[in-house]
């Protein structure tokens, strides 16, 4: 069965560093999470010293063992063969780009070639939204019940949201606005909608902001996030009808902590979409199909948008909300964020 529940159990086990089994139509897998394992768990999941490491291809072409073409599909994945000093403190140096620096030495290493290939994927998957490095000790499964990826497609399908709460809520910008809460049975976060003004006829003026905790709350300079969101709300106020959608996707969809790891490697002179792709994620992992899913359970198909991302325009049409225009939304750079902002423009196509 593909129920969704049990991967919210594979997704908790990953963060307490228990295995997991992943099965795919080509085989299945067992999985070990360098990242939350420790010497100990790795010695009783694999005692013989077998298992080889399960890394994504951007990560894995960091280290010289796939090359760009492989790469090219950064999450995708690469099987390292296990190897006599392939120990677990190498693993995690493996498996975490922050440690280059300190361990530039790492190998010889010798990629094979993935014959699960949709487990290994799915596996990856996993990582990312349990918030963890996409990087594993792995073995071909035995397991009598492996997770099936069709489970993992159940627990993110987006049209299992539904509206959870609703409430008035007076803020700054309009004391009339209204909150809404949404969430699905299994995942562990919500996504809530702020409404300002009330429905006049018109489409509304939309902001789809990701969320975004060093920008949104503690002021960060490093990305344009809190200005974006308090300049849509004041747009929003001007305008009279909009609503603003808090996306839980913190990090373009990698969580907290992998987001502050690709600060790190932002500090060691690479830009946002090589530190993604370094850390072994895709260069944007959000699903804005939650998006769409919220303004049609708010009964709002057609809206203006308040973004400079052309991705979000289609990803929206593509899930049936017509986007009647597109608004601008630049806001001046400050000298943190310059070479971010020219990121966003020359690599991921905003129009800035």
């Amino acid at each position: 069965m593909n129920d969704p529940r049990d991967a919210a159990r594979a997704i908790d086990a990953l963060r307490r560093g228990w295995p997991v089994a992943i099965a795919g139509p080509d085989g299945a897998l067992e999985l070990l999470a360098i990242e939350t394992a420790d010497a100990l768990r790795l010695a009783a999941f694999d005692p013989d010293a077998q298992a080889g490491v399960l890394l994504s291809a951007g990560r894995a072409a960091t280290l010289r063992l796939a090359n760009q073409a492989d790469a090219a599909v950064p999450d995708a994945p690469v099987w390292i063969a296990r190897a006599p000093w392939l120990d677990f403190d190498t693993a995690t140096a493996l498996a975490d780009p922050q440690l280059d620096l300190a361990t530039p030495l790492k190998g010889p290493f010798r990629a094979t070639r993935v014959r699960q290939s949709d487990a290994a994927a799915a596996a990856l998957q996993l990582a990312r939204i349990a918030g963890i490095l996409p990087a594993f000790f792995v073995r071909e499964s035995t397991a009598a019940d492996p997770l099936p990826i069709a489970a993992i497609d159940a627990h993110e399908d987006a049209g299992r949201l539904a509206i959870a709460a609703r409430a008035r809520l007076p803020v700054n910008v309009a004391e009339d606005a209204e909150i809404v809460a949404f969430r699905t049975p299994d995942a562990a976060g919500e996504h809530v909608a702020l409404l300002i003004g009330q429905p006049d006829g018109r489409p509304p003026l939309v902001r789809l902001h990701s969320e975004c905790l060093t920008g949104d709350v503690l002021g960060s300079l490093k990305c344009d996030c809190g200005p974006q969101l308090q300049a849509a709300l004041a747009a929003m106020r001007t305008d009279g009808w909009g609503i603003l959608l808090y996306l839980r996707q913190e990090g373009r969809g990698i969580g907290l902590i992998n987001k502050l790891r690709a600060y790190a490697l932002q500090d060691q002179g690479f830009d946002t979409v090589d530190a993604n792709t370094r850390l072994g994620f895709a260069i944007d992992a959000r699903d804005f199909g939650v998006a769409a899913r919220m303004l049609t359970l708010l009964k709002q198909n057609r809206i203006r948008l308040l973004t400079n991302n052309p991705e979000k325009v289609a990803a929206l049409s593509s899930a049936g909300v017509s986007v009647v225009e597109r608004v601008p939304h630049a806001l001046p750079p400050n000298p943190h964020n310059e070479r971010y902002l020219a990121t966003k423009r020359d690599r991921t196509g905003h129009q800035l």
